[in-house]
């Protein structure tokens, strides 16, 4: 399918802003997010979530001056626990910082403020899920590792608190084949990072929830006012995309030439050494063996 010149798959894009709030953003669809919460969090005694409540994305700092930070989708159950779940494209030397930095608005938003009874500073958890379309870990023994699961904890390796667990799928890590795919993560993972390449729906993915996510993320489903949204948030993540590229094609293609005039400049040092050691057999004054060679007088008596 093309619209206004876009080849649209036949499933929406799910790195793109339009598809994710809308299959994990949205009241109608929140029993997907559920299931995919319920996936990758581990809970005490095997709990489930079995309900949520959206909250306003966007939280603001102590005073108009702090910075304020926007999730891209924020929830919280009916006893207080909060969510945060994050769609992380483009790569950051911090990001580890950021994702502790986001968590600590809803942990500090739990603090009672004002009133005549005091806080004891009891938190409910806080989980943070952040799909990346990167590497967060270079770890070459760490290749394979999607799934990274972080809690506090101390150094006996006991949970210190598990007020806070943060959740990190680096989706270039999962290589795994429709028919290769063994658990209900993996069938997650793999609907995370193929959905828009999809043409049919996979037989492993064919029931339960996400018989309904193939239905809701199908293009041809999408109401008129949706499609537009949608091509508007592809084309933005196109652009995107497309300038992450040429910045690192051309940072490759400064290293190239880089490379090129380094290993140059390296030849040509080593002929003027080999130039000088032979003037020098031949008994030639070093003034003169500097001007063949370009080597200076004291790099020529060190030879």
């Amino acid at each position: 399918m093309c619209v206004s010149g876009i080849a649209i798959s036949k499933y929406i894009n799910l790195y793109t802003d339009f598809a994710f709030k809308k299959l994990f953003g949205t009241e109608a669809n929140k029993d997907i997010l559920i299931s995919f919460l319920n996936t990758f969090l581990e809970f005490e005694d095997d709990k489930q979530i079995e309900d949520i409540e959206y909250i306003n994305p966007e939280q603001l700092g102590d005073t108009s001056r702090e910075r304020k930070a926007i999730y891209d989708v924020y929830c919280k159950t009916k006893e207080g626990e909060r969510f945060i779940v994050e769609m992380q494209r483009a790569e950051q030397d911090y990001f580890r910082d950021r994702a502790l930095y986001y968590s600590s608005f809803a942990i500090r938003e739990q603090g009672k403020k004002g009133g005549r009874e005091p806080w004891d500073y009891h938190l409910m958890p806080v989980y943070v899920v952040a799909i990346l379309d990167f590497e967060i870990d270079k770890d070459p023994a760490r290749a394979d590792k999607v799934v990274t699961r972080v809690r506090l904890k101390d150094d006996d390796n006991r949970i210190f608190s598990d007020r806070l667990q943060l959740v990190f799928l680096e989706m270039p890590k999962f290589r795994k084949k429709e028919d290769e795919l063994e658990t209900f993560s993996d069938k997650w993972l793999f609907v995370i990072k193929n959905l828009y390449q999809l043409e049919d729906k996979p037989r492993a993915l064919t029931d339960g929830i996400f018989k309904k996510l193939f239905k809701e993320a199908s293009v041809a489903n999408l109401q008129q006012r949706e499609k537009e949204q949608y091509e508007e948030s592809l084309k933005a993540y196109l652009d995107w995309y497309n300038v992450l590229n040429s910045a690192k094609n051309a940072g490759v293609r400064e290293g190239e030439a880089k490379g090129r005039a380094e290993g140059l400049a390296e030849g040509a040092k080593k002929q003027a050494i080999e130039t000088a050691r032979n003037a020098k057999a031949l008994g030639l004054p070093v003034e003169t063996i500097a001007q063949l060679s370009g080597l200076s007088e004291d790099e020529i008596n060190g030879l």
